[in-house]
């Protein structure tokens, strides 16, 4: 049998405000990479990575133009219905705070000191993992889950 080689590329998801998206991974240091207008086809591919990640362990926002008749773009739903993308972070409590000071809700709060969940403007579920380990701390200790994760 022949032993086939795989790597691991990227995952895709589709966005609406491609300027939201990016600030929104930029919270916690995920970064544009490289990105491509396809004009025949009518889209945009923006590929996202941590630093050190870039070509190993991509995120590729697709996001549709608007049709040339002027009508909007395909509304997404179902964000959950993908799973969710997971990021390592250097300080989960201090991760948490910056997304929620932009604006953003943390769904899941990292009440243990480990693991958190948020959403991207267009409901994508991120999973927030602690590099090593941090006590548990209040506010986020008695925080509880707003919404769905």
């Amino acid at each position: 049998m022949e032993k086939f080689v795989t790597k691991y590329l990227h995952s895709m998801i589709r966005v609406t405000d491609p300027d939201a998206t990016i600030a929104f991974f930029k919270l916690f240091g995920v970064e544009e990479t490289r990105r491509f207008d396809v004009e025949a086809g009518r889209f945009t591919l923006i590929f996202l990575a941590a630093p050190g990640q870039e070509s190993v362990a991509e995120v590729e926002l697709t996001y549709n133009w608007p049709s040339e008749d002027g009508s909007a773009p395909e509304e997404y739903t179902g964000g959950r219905n993908f799973g969710h993308l997971a990021y390592r972070v250097e300080n989960i409590y201090e991760t948490c705070q910056a997304i929620m000071d932009a604006g953003h809700i943390i769904h899941r709060p990292p009440r243990d000191g480990h693991m958190a969940f948020v959403k991207t403007p267009d409901g994508i579920s991120i999973e927030l993992l602690q590099d090593g380990y941090l006590e548990p701390q209040e506010p986020w200790a008695s925080m509880e889950n707003s919404g769905s994760w």
